[in-house]
Parts: structure tokens; C-alpha cells; sequence
């Protein structure tokens, strides 16, 4: 048994079948519906039900809450139809472009800049074309079918010989997966992945200046777009605002240094939270987002690019769109949800 889901204003419709849910259809059918997280957690995802019903799964509270639930709301990755839908969501443009391919890969490399952080250079394999939007993501599909997501931090053109993408790996104590990584993952190991995900990506149909928006490891997709933006034939003018609690958290600055001193559209503004006297830290200190609102009091002619802790994009989004006049559809997000987040 399935549903028919319309959607409104673009008018595509698709079958949902009575166990699924509508997002995990769109995907399926290369329909571009914007989501990030699929787990309930982030938010990104969030639509307005027009017509028909639905049931939700598990989801957190701070990506639909009861009252915006009472209010018609709904998470597509979380919401299986009862009846026949229309739901009103912003489309994606060339989703369906890229397919998504289950495959495996081979650890090339595995360093850490930071204690915490471990870069991962992961060789595609060679029969199998792998093509993505530079800030989207691949799952690690671990045993048992466990999955955990991570971004491409390389633009499809930097992918290197042999071809690999690389990714950034933020330890968590006890995580399955990280757990691993820092513990017995080594070069040559084989990985299984699928992708690529998600809808955070540069909207190139626009000519409006670039506020991307990073916190800790949410840096990955902001580096692989910083990077695709250099193919540009006139790439828009783009400040680049990384948060992290202390300087030593910066684990590509002399990257991001580097970057912006090469390109004159690109300005770079590092900024740490807690930072301690024996840090010697002389830049910017506070919350990240308020450093972007102290600098750009007006955002209503930016696009703005976040990518981080679901705290930090919440809050962004949240103050960017009602104190400094950003459009909500000119704000583009990828919350880093950990599985701590979503329980």
C-alpha cells in the first residue's frame, strides 16, 4: 500500500509507500526536498503539511516542537503518510543529478592536526564513478548497518590520484565509530560508504555575497565549498567565520590563512569561545554567530552557509533571520549531529 505526496509550489508527485517515510521516497526518487541530518534532529527538513496526515517517528523536541507539530509543521525524514499529502517545501535543484552508490573505499592516509581531530583521506575505488556537490556527505555503513555521516572536506575537482575524499573526524569518547578511528582504524583498511547526501551546497543561480558559517569539524563542507567556489568564473564576495572553544581547536588554520591571503574575494575570521591566558589568543573571542552579527548587522542581501553544532546553526538561524533581516530562505545549514544528539 502507498500514498500519493504532492508537492507544492513545484507540483512533483511521488508514491510513499504506508512504512516510510516521505524524505527517505523523495531521495529514493531524485526529488530535492532540503534535509540534512535524516534522523529527526537537525531541523533542515522541516515542511508545511497543506493536505492529509501523517505520523512521526522519534525525532528531538529542537527540530519540531509541539507547538509548530500543532501548528501543521512536519519533519520529512520522520513523517510517514496516513493518507494522501500535500506538502509545501522548498525544492532543491538537480538533486536527482549525482546517483547514490553504496561502495567500498581504502584508508590512504590518516593524520591528526588536533588530539581530537583525525583527517581521513579515503581512496574511491577505481570501477565505481563517485560524484558529488562539494558540501555534501557519505555514510560509513558500519556492522550491524549502523551508519554514521560525515562531509567531504575536498571539492569533487580535488580529489587527487589515486582518487580519494577526505573528511574530518571529531573523537568521541565511547562513539562506535570515532571510538575506532582513534583506536584501531589504519591505512589500508577497507570501509563501506554510501552517497552522496544532503542538500548543503552553493546555490550558484545567486550573485549575493557568501557568509559561510563554521564550528568546530562543520569546517569539512565549509572547506570543500571554499574550494569549489575557486573553479568560479566570478566567485562572490565570501568571509569565512570558524568558531571553536580554544585556538588549538583550529586544526586547518594555517589552511584557511592561506586560502584567503590567495584569494582576494575570500576574508577569513577565526574565532575561539573559551580562550585561556597561556592561549596567547589575540583575535576574536565570544560566540561565533555574534561575531558574524557585530561584523554584518544587515544581512539582508547575504546568503549565509552554517555548518556545525545543532546549538550554533539554531542560534544562527534564529538571530541572523529576526535581528539582522536575513531572508529564511537564504540561510543554508548542516547541523553535525552526533548520536548524543539524537537521544
Amino acid at each position: 500500500m502507498s500514498f500519493r505526496v504532492t508537492l507544492q509550489p513545484s507540483q512533483r508527485q511521488f508514491d510513499v509507500a504506508d512504512d516510510e517515510a516521505i524524505l527517505t521516497a523523495a531521495i529514493r526518487e531524485g526529488i530535492g526536498l532540503p534535509y540534512g541530518c535524516k534522523d529527526g534532529a537537525c531541523g533542515s527538513c522541516k515542511s508545511r503539511l497543506l493536505e492529509g496526515r501523517v505520523v512521526h517517528g522519534s525525532h528531538q523536541a529542537s527540530a519540531l516542537t509541539e507547538a509548530e507539530e500543532a501548528a501543521g509543521l512536519i519533519l520529512t525524514c520522520r513523517a510517514r503518510p496516513q493518507t494522501d499529502c500535500t506538502v509545501e517545501a522548498r525544492s532543491v535543484p538537480g538533486m536527482g543529478d549525482y546517483p547514490i552508490v553504496k561502495m567500498p573505499g581504502r584508508i590512504l592516509a590518516l593524520e591528526r592536526p588536533a588530539p581530537d581531530v583525525a583527517l581521513l583521506r579515503v581512496q574511491l575505488p577505481g570501477n565505481q564513478k563517485f560524484a558529488w556537490r562539494a558540501g555534501q556527505y557519505v555514510e560509513f555503513i558500519l556492522q550491524g548497518g549502523v551508519r554514521r555521516s560525515y562531509s567531504m572536506a575536498n571539492a569533487p575537482h580535488q580529489v587527487g590520484e589515486p582518487p580519494s575524499i577526505e573528511l574530518h573526524v571529531r573523537h568521541m569518547p565511547g562513539g562506535v565509530f570515532t571510538d575506532h578511528v582513534f583506536g584501531a582504524m589504519k591505512v589500508k583498511d577497507i570501509v563501506r560508504m554510501e552517497g552522496p547526501f544532503g542538500t548543503f551546497f552553493l546555490r550558484e543561480d545567486s550573485r549575493a555575497p557568501v557568509v559561510l558559517l563554521a564550528s568546530g569539524t562543520g569546517f569539512a563542507p565549509i572547506k570543500a565549498i571554499i574550494e569549489h567556489m575557486q573553479t568560479l568564473a566570478e566567485p562572490r564576495p565570501t568571509v569565512l567565520y570558524w568558531g571553536v572553544r580554544r585556538p588549538a581547536d583550529l586544526y586547518l588554520h594555517a589552511w584557511a590563512e592561506a586560502a584567503a591571503a590567495s584569494l582576494p574575494w575570500l576574508r577569513y575570521v577565526p574565532v575561539c569561545s573559551e580562550p585561556r591566558p597561556e592561549d596567547g589568543w589575540l583575535g576574536r573571542s565570544g560566540f561565533v554567530h555574534q561575531a558574524v552579527m557585530a561584523d554584518l548587522p544587515d544581512l539582508s542581501a547575504q546568503q549565509v552557509y552554517a555548518c556545525g553544532a545543532p546549538a550554533m546553526v539554531h542560534a544562527a538561524q534564529t538571530d541572523f533571520t529576526q535581528r539582522c533581516g536575513l531572508p529564511d530562505e537564504a540561510f543554508f545549514a548542516d547541523a553535525f549531529t552526533s548520536e548524543a544528539d539524537k537521544h
